[in-house]
């Protein structure tokens, strides 16, 4: 399990990635990974290729990435997420809230 963060060079993207297991044993290090980042007006990648499970502790912290990006406003991609991730996501319908 982990998460790596990367940052464009002007900014305004931030790109982080989840490795194994998306629960609660990451929320520190999850949150660390863009608490640093100017949020309201950035744009997030979540890219969930490597992840091969979450679960609902997961779920918060990506509502938690998504009130810090600006709630309603913000722009977050959740993107390569497994079959079986992208059926956890569907069923508790983060289409609607992020881009999957």
């Amino acid at each position: 399990m982990s998460i790596n963060m990367t940052t464009s060079d002007e900014g305004n993207k931030v790109t982080i990635a989840v490795a194994g297991k998306f629960d609660f044993q990451l929320y520190d290090e999850f949150c660390a990974s863009y608490a640093d980042t100017a949020g309201d007006g950035v744009e997030y990648v979540v890219d969930l290729a490597e992840t091969d499970y979450l679960d609902s502790s997961a779920l918060g912290m990506l509502l938690l990435l998504r009130e810090h990006a600006g709630g309603e406003s913000s722009s977050i991609e959740i993107k390569q997420a497994t079959p079986e991730v992208r059926k956890i996501l569907d069923v508790a319908n983060f289409g609607k809230l992020f881009k999957l």
